[in-house]
């Protein structure tokens, strides 16, 4: 079907992104609708990111003085572009040559729809090993899962239009991590979310694996903040909740055995549950890469459950101890605004 071109912006945020940020710039350029023009925000790189977006010559390059957070950096982009769509692209993703016309085309076509994100491919922009490919492959599964009207946005490589912006404010510069949670509870309401299987992008993802559970640790705790102050149904949720309390209780019963070697079963019995709590994914795993990876992945997965389990719960501690952390306003001031 045909749909009305739009003047797009495209925003990156970068930080020390030397090494992908000339694939996401050339994947940018290369969109079959081409964009109005292209933001780039260095968000105080010590690297030569700034050196490889001027290698574009129509790149606009905003600089910071000092690292600010992707919050900032994308509100800075913001506040610079022209275009009545805005098209975030992450400086570690190479969107496929039709993401950007694709995303145009729900938009026109899907009433009430304002937003459009996309989805990680399984093939990663470079080949970084086994952790790289167990990221992708649950980033890819539990997206393509979810595609359609949904409450939860992920910036990564999302078309949202402006008046969206000029609704309900930009993203919190409080936030580090979650950002885009916290600006789509804001959003859900009264501007549409849609999850597109159409609109698909190349990432760069962790490969390795302490640093990967390292992040998940700290964005994990800013899982209870921002719930807390939600208001209105939950949005996307990357992992089971049977699968977390699983995992949860593989660990809170393990001491138990320590005490009666029989009640090991009780950790072992979680573990299995664990195993099986999302039957789909160990299924999809399956077909792409084998058993023996399929052990590997759930290994891994579980190692990221206890992560984000440990995250949640300093998370809440320092949520309950600290009134300035999570997100700067309650969810019903930021939706009274």
């Amino acid at each position: 079907m045909v749909f009305v071109p739009a003047n797009v912006s495209v925003v990156i945020p970068a930080y020390n992104s030397e090494r992908t940020l000339r694939a996401c710039l050339s994947a940018v350029f290369a969109q079959s609708h081409p964009p109005h023009e292209v933001i780039v925000v260095d968000d105080a790189s010590t690297d030569w990111t700034p050196r490889i977006a001027r290698e574009f010559p129509a790149v606009v390059l905003l600089p910071n003085p000092v690292n600010r957070g992707p919050a900032a950096a994308r509100n800075q982009g913001i506040r610079a572009s022209r275009g009545e769509v805005v098209f975030f692209v992450d400086a570690d993703c190479a969107p496929a040559p039709d993401a950007l016309a694709n995303a145009l085309r729900v938009l026109t076509e899907t009433p009430g729809v304002d937003c459009v994100h996309g989805i990680y491919l399984t093939e990663p922009l470079f080949d970084d090993g086994p952790v790289e490919a167990y990221r992708l492959l649950h980033a890819h599964y539990w997206r393509i899962r979810n595609t359609g009207r949904v409450r939860t946005a992920i910036f990564a490589l999302c078309a949202v239009r402006r008046t969206v912006f000029d609704d309900v404010g930009g993203f919190d510069e409080n936030l580090r991590a979650s950002e885009d949670v916290e600006l789509s509870d804001r959003m859900a309401d009264r501007h549409g979310i849609w999850l597109s299987a159409e609109v698909t992008c190349r990432h760069d993802d962790d490969s390795r694996l302490w640093p990967m559970l390292r992040k998940q640790f700290g964005r994990s705790q800013l899982l209870v903040p921002v719930a807390v102050r939600e208001r209105g149904p939950a949005g996307l949720r990357a992992n089971r909740g049977s699968g977390v309390l699983a995992a949860a209780l593989a660990v809170g019963t393990l001491p138990a055995g320590l005490f009666a070697p029989a009640l090991f079963a009780l950790p072992a019995a979680a573990l299995l549950g664990f195993a099986v709590a999302d039957p789909g994914l160990a299924r999809f795993v399956l077909r792409r890469r084998g058993p023996a990876f399929l052990a590997f992945f759930l290994a891994t997965h579980l190692l990221v459950h206890l992560a984000i389990i440990a995250g949640a719960a300093l998370g809440g501690v320092r949520f309950l101890t600290d009134r300035d952390f999570g997100p700067s306003r309650p969810a019903a001031a930021r939706a009274d605004s």
